[in-house]
């Protein structure tokens, strides 16, 4: 018998208690996921100070997983370290927003053409009961921005192609530098539910085409409102 068989055989099993234990987000997951809501609710704006002391104080947690969980931060990008300021949230510029746009457009483009093609028959399901839940939801804002995401996400899953998946992970988590969902804004949120209904109807009839254009027209509808919106100026 081998010395690791001898091992598996002495050594007993984990306990329901260990395997609960390794199950249970870390302290400084929870920190990190608290901070992430607060980037994607806009609490935590482009600019502004993020200080380990306040995020322990507000979260009631020690130092440690807050310092953690603000460094996992800064290295995808969400914070920067200014120069006599320490860590902030990151600002993006008009140009980064436009090319950020740009991919977004091609991804969100290119999950609506596989999702018309791939998404099965519960995948469809679940993206109408979503068209119509958004249609009730209108004038319920702060819902309507969580209800955005599950309509997008529900896209990319039924495009089952796990690469353009993560692409627009990390796309998405960029566009929380630009501010808190266009849908709380009630003329956007009326406008986003019509185009939602139009690439959900165009992938229901499997035409990929079309579900990749309503997709692309999408994004540069959103586009518009957020330059009107930060750079009313340009």
């Amino acid at each position: 018998m081998s010395t690791g068989a001898r091992l598996f055989r002495q050594t007993a099993g984990p306990t329901a208690a260990s395997v609960r234990e390794l199950e249970r987000p870390s302290r400084s997951e929870l920190v990190y996921q608290k901070l992430r809501a607060a980037l994607e609710s806009g609490e935590l704006r482009p600019g502004q100070r993020v200080m380990e002391v306040e995020v322990a104080n507000w979260l009631d947690v020690s130092r440690t997983p807050v310092r953690e969980a603000l460094r996992r931060l800064e290295s995808e990008g969400m914070l920067t370290l200014e120069p006599r300021m320490g860590l902030v949230v990151a600002s993006i510029s008009r140009q980064a927003m436009l090319e950020l746009y740009v991919m977004r457009e091609v991804l969100e483009g290119t999950a609506a053409r596989l999702c018309a093609r791939h998404a099965s028959d519960p995948e469809l399901t679940e993206l109408d009961e979503l068209v119509k839940r958004e249609a009730r939801l209108q004038g319920n804002h702060k819902v309507l921005a969580r209800h955005n995401r599950l309509f997008h996400e529900a896209i990319h899953r039924g495009a089952h192609n796990r690469y353009l998946e993560k692409s627009l992970n990390a796309v998405n988590d960029t566009m929380h530098l630009l501010g808190p969902s266009q849908m709380l804004i009630p003329e956007r949120a009326a406008l986003a539910q019509t185009e939602h209904a139009e690439i959900f109807e165009c992938i229901r009839r499997h035409d990929a085409e079309a579900a990749e254009a309503a997709a692309r027209k999408h994004v540069r509808s959103a586009q518009k409102q957020r330059l009107k919106n930060l750079f009313p100026e340009a």
